[in-house]
């Protein structure tokens, strides 16, 4: 037998029934309203806001922090499609806004030819005045992180940690990274001004010649002038060196990561070792990065087994990169880096110390561990998007933290031309300390 219990509903509550399902009833037409409001402007979107809807989707799914900056991303996606986009200009600034809410300077917006001058330099070719730079994101300073070698930036007396105060006169605080290498590149010959402002007074060069002949203090902003020239990127610079005391050593200074950087580092690594090379001093000062693929490549020219280095993404995914046994060489090694040794450079510094394979010489490094990407947009724009950060083989992020060397050296700014002499402090260091790797008695394994 089923009992039914059936409950009595109140006079009062009886009348304030209909009362609340009147409140509910309007409530879901309210929201079904609204839902048949955005429906016909979603299939209306015009071609701006189409453009600007590519964008936001690419950094929605691909940017390292899930929380953007404990930003709202969808908020301002509504609130900028609310907005007037009537032109490509517009749709523009409107999407640089939108990244500017990510406090990430890395993120950024690459109009056409911004995109394509960045594919330029990664393919081995620049023309303007040789600086890689970085922007504070909490300061907003320029920062430089290395003058390429042998380019003007070099020759005019510009070193690592430099901040670029002004360009022609424009202070640099409201530029982004490709607005001020634009203002920077130009016509080969033509001269551009750069406000300078030492961050090592004690820097020695030309620059810093020309600052005390005009009588400003080291620490006072410089106005250096630089004159454009087409640079090329020639990412390896190779000799054997022969030392008093000392078996050959091969000396590799790898200046870029660039699309040439791989194929040059292993052919001149193949013939020092043809050549007799014992050991080897590696030169990454002043280096500031390139290409992850080519970083983790020559790693592996050098690390026989192992992890070199792990990529974590937004959802906190480790992607390991390996050694894969194509070493080529096991000869003593030892690493020379400064404030200049950046990025990519970074991540073969790291995984050398890390993995105990070299031995770290100089100043502590520059401190960047994010990973971009590059996404072509529709018009032949682009968008450089960070989509991880990196850690060395023991887990170490580095990202504005840099890595501490096992041997601290300091050094004033040398011209290249002075680099691996005896005027070279850290080179000299190495030497002693390859010096003491080569000369320490092999100890025979027990019976």
């Amino acid at each position: 037998m089923i009992k039914i219990a059936l409950r009595t509903v109140s006079p009062r509550v009886s009348r304030q029934l209909p009362q609340r399902l009147f409140r509910v009833s309007l409530v879901l037409l309210l929201q079904l309203g609204l839902w048949a409001a955005w429906i016909p402007a979603a299939q209306a979107l015009t071609d701006e806001q189409q453009f600007y809807n590519e964008a936001w989707r690419i950094v929605s799914r691909s940017y390292v922090d899930e929380t953007f900056n404990a930003q709202n991303w969808w908020t301002i996606r509504q609130k900028t499609l609310r907005q007037s986009l009537p032109d490509r200009e517009t749709t523009y600034t409107a999407i640089q806004k939108s990244l500017a809410v990510l406090g990430d300077p890395f993120t950024r917006l690459l109009r056409p030819d911004q995109y394509r001058n960045l594919q330029v330099t990664t393919s081995g070719e620049l023309t303007g005045v040789g600086l890689q730079i970085a922007k504070d994101p909490e300061t907003g300073i320029l920062r430089v992180i290395a003058p390429v070698q042998g380019s003007p930036a070099e020759s005019a007396g510009i070193f690592p940690k430099d901040e670029i105060l002004a360009i022609n006169n424009i202070s640099t605080v409201e530029m982004n990274l490709d607005d001020a290498a634009a203002r920077m590149r130009g016509a080969i010959g033509s001269p551009v001004t750069l406000t300078v402002r030492r961050a090592d007074p004690e820097l020695s060069g030309s620059g810093q010649a020309d600052a005390t002949r005009s009588g400003a203090k080291p620490s006072e902003p410089l106005e250096i002038v630089v004159t454009r020239q087409r640079i090329s990127l020639n990412p390896v610079v190779a000799a054997l060196k022969r030392e008093s005391g000392l078996p050959p050593i091969g000396y590799l200074q790898l200046s870029q990561f660039n699309a040439n950087a791989v194929e040059d580092f292993g052919r001149e690594l193949r013939a020092l070792d043809r050549q007799g090379a014992k050991g080897y001093i590696l030169d990454l000062r002043n280096n500031p990065g390139g290409l992850l693929q080519a970083g983790v490549a020559i790693s592996r020219m050098w690390i026989d087994d192992g992890p070199i280095v792990y990529t974590v993404d937004r959802r906190g995914v480790l992607e390991n990169f390996w050694a894969d046994g194509s070493v080529l060489t096991d000869a003593p090694l030892v690493v020379l880096v400064n404030g200049g040794t950046a990025s990519a450079s970074e991540i073969l510094a790291g995984a050398l110390q890390d993995t105990g394979r070299g031995e770290l010489v100089g100043e502590r490094t520059f401190g960047k561990g994010l990973i971009q990407s590059l996404f072509e947009l529709s018009d032949g724009s682009g968008l450089a998007v960070t989509v991880a950060k990196y850690e060395t083989p023991n887990h170490h992020d580095i990202n504005k933290l840099g890595i501490q060397p096992d041997v601290e050296v300091k050094a004033p700014g040398l011209s290249s031309g002075l680099l691996a002499t005896a005027q070279d402090p850290q080179y000299k260091v190495a030497l002693n300390r390859l010096a003491t790797r080569l000369t320490q008695p092999v100890v025979a394994d027990a019976a």
